[in-house]
């Protein structure tokens, strides 16, 4: 297991490293600068900013600074929030985004397996049927829709929910279920397939014949293996979520990471561009890790490639 976690670890420092090169690079080749919308600024202050930030350096030059900024953990000062460093953003702002991430994830995960359990139980009949339609309506429409019809109906005509802003738990509901709804979808599908196919193996079957019952047999036997696909699935449900809620934060006002994200690609501000995307990737790459982990606690026989027998 160790060998394996230390062989990971390598990889994701090397996936690190040219997560980085390519953003870096990918902002080198963009047209315009952090100041060009401050058509006010005579040519000479726009030269100071220039070298306050290190933009007049080589290429080069600024590529080893990133690196080292970015091995050190220390994105400088943004561009466009003035004196206010990239680190405090992200210290400010993320952990909004992860209660939003981790409220969504719940939703989905909880919401997914409930879906799937009922349609692999009653398999062919109603119930499958309006779980399975439910899973696939919520795959089919975006996250980005979804969020603006709850806005319209649920907040703004039924007055069930404020339309925006996080002031509180019941403001993160509404954003919370737009990103879950499709990641439910695509859990209940893994979910329904998977347990139809662990009822018919021959453990489930002796489980019935010594007389267990349906849930007690679905609880302690079938549902376990079933959730393999899930498991595997919280990777790109992780990516998902982090991701998903980049555009749902912006419209819902929510004073999220995400938001910053979006905003400094719009005002080119290098220093959160060039953070947040490390940050970000930095918590993708571990969660993979993770999820790889408990794949194998979760079923004993499945031996980690490089770990220790």
């Amino acid at each position: 297991m160790l060998k394996y976690i230390f062989k990971r670890l390598v990889y994701i420092l090397i996936a690190l490293y040219i997560i980085v090169s390519a953003t870096f690079f990918l902002i080198q080749m963009a047209p315009g600068s952090p100041f060009a919308s401050e058509r006010d600024f005579p040519p000479q202050i726009e030269a100071q900013l220039n070298a306050k930030y290190g933009l007049d350096n080589p290429w080069y030059v600024q590529y080893k600074d990133y690196l080292i900024d970015t091995v050190t953990l220390d994105f400088g000062e943004s561009m466009k929030y003035k004196g206010r460093s990239t680190n405090d953003i992200i210290a400010e702002s993320f952990p909004i985004s992860l209660t939003l991430g981790i409220e969504a994830m719940l939703i989905s995960v909880g919401l997914g397996i409930l879906m799937g359990v009922i349609s692999a139980l009653y398999h062919n009949r109603l119930p499958d049927y309006l779980s399975s339609t439910i899973a696939v309506l919520g795959i089919s429409i975006p996250s980005f829709i979804l969020a603006g019809l709850m806005q319209y109906f649920l907040a703004f005509k039924l007055d069930l929910f404020p339309v925006s802003g996080w002031k509180g738990f019941i403001y993160s509901i509404l954003p919370a279920t737009a990103i879950a709804i499709t990641h439910a979808g695509f859990i209940a599908k893994l979910t329904r397939s998977s347990m139809l196919e662990q009822s018919s193996s021959d453990y489930v079957k002796m489980a019935r014949a010594k007389g267990l019952g349906k849930w007690t047999t679905v609880f302690k036997h079938t549902l376990r293996n079933a959730l393999l696909p899930v498991v595997t699935y919280l990777g790109p449900l992780t990516a998902g979520v982090v991701t998903g809620s980049f555009i749902i934060e912006q419209i819902f006002a929510i004073p999220g990471l995400g938001k910053h994200f979006v905003t400094s690609i719009t005002n080119r501000d290098y220093t959160v561009i060039m953070g947040t995307t490390v940050f970000y990737s930095i918590i993708l790459l571990f969660a993979v890790l993770i999820v790889d982990i408990l794949y194998s606690v979760i079923d004993p026989r499945i031996k980690l490639k490089g770990a220790k027998k």
